[in-house]
């Protein structure tokens, strides 16, 4: 057949690690988390010594057959022939294990893998202390494959220690030396692998990856991406996933970090920025080939363009990893009134405003103040309209699409308020919007814009003098939540009036934010019983704004269930709408 897109080639794990070694094939992870448990890799070890196949392989070549110079800033970083597509993590603990190199566990830690093995058994574990006292047990199998590895004085060293423990009879004298052996013979253990053609494109790569992969897992255009980093530059790939870890960790002795606790974005998350801020395109389809430095008409790839372009993501990058830009867009959130973590229903949204906000600073030079408040009424907006919810890609890229052949920044801030103007019109705040709290989601957009908002106009706690903004800040540490949500018509009274169903007696419009005493005091009392007990708190005036933020009219227990939800719905609609406003 002529058309076929593969090839089959045959390996033996030694011939692959040594193709790893020298750089032809390309392992990228070996510094990457670890994402194995190591329970796997002895599972691994043990099917291969049983002689069972342990898969297919699923390489790619390069595209530059027979390149081997080195690239990067640096110079350091040679190009290899075959890119790995599907069967990362079962190299990487061969690599690891049978070459003595360490991995980057999940937790950023450097640390070796160690399998431990018992020749009369045949039996592998994992490596614990007990095993490195046990004479009956090879401590750690990375020796046998190292290159100053000396089987006989191995074997006779081995059976010394142990002959000195117990009696060693002739039998299992004959069985220690011939289990080594077989052990030692892994690293010709065959292993096959399907070459696809560089021809293929990354569309034809996932469907293949889809279709043999017996998880199902899909291959997204992200993981080309990254993977094309590590292999052309990995230093970049290394600047995403160090940003990223110490987005996760405190910083010691405060030194500037990307860490905060709003938001731990993953490294494809800012790929995706850098890829919006160097090319404005959201959809990566054709920017992987773009990449890889293939002309879109012709397929003919080209050294020069590849470089090219990974000049341009090499700059992009390094604004969106700019530790200042990045906490200077973090006032975008506090701005727009998302506070605290569990109020950020969509991180695309947060992704994609970073994005724009990049584009405004950079290319449209827009002042500070003015675009803080226009990027932080376009997250208000993607994230309680759910813009970026279904086919984020091609939403984002119509939105980028609209600033196509503007320059000035009159031009951005006008395009980005026509398009908030065009989605929330007024019919969405009188009639869509309080439709859409009619809902019992705990991951409801319009609850965490109405958080959101009563953040925005200083408002606050129901029943309390503390402010909500105050009560959720996310710095503050303790063993119970400062404010908690709470049924403003208690569960256990709503069950003993028909109502039984989560869906009736989680309605967004039934909670509140209380503080966590009161939450506890209230309980499951009827309301007609404690809130005029907890009125009495305040003067009328002050109870009659408080009763405002929080969207309940006066004498609010008195109503009836359903026709309260109604009521309410529609005052929070209109303080979200007027914390939104105060954005201007």
């Amino acid at each position: 057949m002529t058309n076929l897109l593969f090839k089959k080639v045959d390996y033996t794990i030694g011939k692959l690690l040594e193709d790893i070694a020298i750089g032809d094939i390309g392992l990228p992870d070996i510094q990457r988390p670890f994402v194995w448990d190591t329970a796997r890799v002895r599972d691994l070890f043990d099917s291969m010594y049983r002689g069972y196949p342990v898969g297919t392989l699923l390489l790619w070549e390069n595209g530059f057959p027979g390149e081997h110079r080195t690239i990067g800033v640096e110079g350091k970083q040679k190009v290899p022939h075959l890119l790995i597509v599907d069967g990362q993590q079962r190299l990487t603990a061969l690599y690891a294990v049978m070459k003595g190199v360490p991995i980057v566990d999940k937790d950023f830690q450097r640390r070796r893998l160690r399998i431990a093995f018992n020749p009369l058994e045949g039996k592998f574990e994992v490596t614990n202390t007990a095993l490195e006292r046990s004479p009956e047990w090879v401590a750690d199998i990375g020796a046998l494959w190292q290159p100053d590895f000396d089987q006989y004085a191995f074997v006779s060293e081995f059976m010394q220690c142990l002959a000195e423990r117990r009696e060693l009879p002739p039998e299992e004298r004959k069985r220690i030396p011939e289990a080594i052996q077989r052990l030692v013979n892994l690293a010709n253990y065959p292993i096959t692998a399907l070459e696809i053609s560089a021809q293929a494109t990354e569309e034809q790569v996932s469907e293949i990856f889809v279709r043999i992969n017996s998880r199902g897992r899909t291959l997204n255009q992200a993981d080309f991406i990254l993977t094309l980093m590590s292999v052309f530059w990995d230093e970049g790939r290394k600047q995403l996933d160090d940003f990223c870890r110490q987005a996760k960790q405190p910083p010691a002795e405060h030194h500037a970090s990307p860490y905060n606790p709003f938001f731990q974005p993953a490294p494809d998350q800012l790929l995706r920025v850098g890829v919006a801020l160097a090319f404005r395109r959201a959809r990566l389809e054709h920017v992987y080939s773009i990449l890889r430095g293939k002309d879109l008409q012709s397929g003919e790839f080209s050294e020069e363009r590849r470089d090219a372009q990974f000049s341009v993501l090499r700059e992009a990058q390094s604004q969106v990893l700019n530790i200042q830009h990045w906490h200077d867009f973090l006032k975008v959130l506090k701005r727009a009134g998302y506070i605290h973590p569990t109020m950020l229903t969509s991180e695309t949204a947060l992704v994609y405003t970073y994005a724009f906000w990049l584009i405004g600073k950079r290319d449209f030079r827009i002042d500070q103040h003015p675009l803080l408040n226009l990027m932080a009424r376009w997250f208000f907006m993607s994230s309680l309209t759910g813009r970026y919810t279904s086919s984020p890609e091609t939403r984002m890229d119509q939105d980028l699409a609209l600033l196509r052949g503007r320059s000035h920044p009159e031009e951005f801030v006008m395009v980005l308020e026509q398009e908030i103007a065009a989605v929330l019109t007024p019919d969405y705040w009188s009639v869509t919007l309080p439709n859409e709290l009619a809902t019992a989601s705990a991951r409801s957009t319009g609850q965490s814009a109405y958080i959101a908002s009563l953040c925005i106009l200083d408002a606050p706690v129901l029943y309390s003098p503390m402010k909500v903004r105050d009560l959720l800040d996310s710095t503050l540490q303790s063993q119970k939540s400062a404010l908690e949500r709470h049924h403003l018509f208690p569960r256990k009274w709503l069950e003993r009036h028909g109502y039984n169903d989560n869906h009736d007696i989680n309605q967004v419009a039934n909670y509140a934010l209380v503080e966590w005493q009161d939450n506890i005091d209230i309980s499951d009392r009827p309301p007609s019983e404690y809130a005029p007990q907890y009125e009495r708190r305040f003067s009328p005036e002050v109870l009659q704004k408080m009763y405002r933020f929080h969207a309940l009219p006066e004498r609010w227990y008195e109503l009836p269930y359903e026709r309260f939800l109604e009521e309410r719905r529609k005052r929070m609609a209109a303080i979200i709408r007027e914390g939104f406003e105060r954005l201007r």
